[in-house]
């Protein structure tokens, strides 16, 4: 059985550009170029018949490193909780008060880009504390 090499993330979304703009921001992903032959992306999509233009989108990593995440227009809102979500890990290694305040500081940047925040659930013995929120299209994501 061979192992998997890559994979990507696919977000069902009303906005694909918008969506992965946003999450270019928060992860400091890229846009990649454009496809062969497209100086670019606004002349590839141009290209595209009228109801295929702004179906989909995409940003990566540019070290190559994470999943490339993938934005596809769906026609259906969410009306349920994400059955999958990203955590941003933004306080690996620390823990208590430097913890929060690195979290706090996420938060504060990811609020400025649109998101929403939900709630901070705070450190309790067991687990150490975490900011669940919401994308710009209101899909879960936590501040870990």
């Amino acid at each position: 059985m061979s192992s998997v090499k890559q994979f990507q993330v696919t977000f069902d979304c009303v906005e694909p550009e918008r969506v992965a703009r946003f999450w270019c921001e928060v992860l400091g992903y890229v846009v990649p170029p454009p496809p062969a032959g497209f100086a670019t992306w606004d002349e590839y999509t141009l290209s595209q018949p009228a109801k295929d233009r702004g179906s989909w989108f995409v940003c990566v990593d540019p070290s190559g490193v994470g999943p490339r995440l993938y934005f596809q227009r769906v026609p259906e809102g969410r009306v349920v909780k994400n059955r999958v979500h990203l955590d941003v890990r933004v306080g690996t290694g620390l823990v208590g008060d430097e913890r929060l305040a690195a979290l706090e500081a996420e938060c504060a940047r990811l609020v400025a880009l649109g998101a929403t925040h939900v709630q901070t659930l705070l450190a309790d013995g067991v687990n150490e504390s975490c900011i669940p929120m919401q994308d710009i299209e209101g899909n879960e994501f936590c501040i870990d």
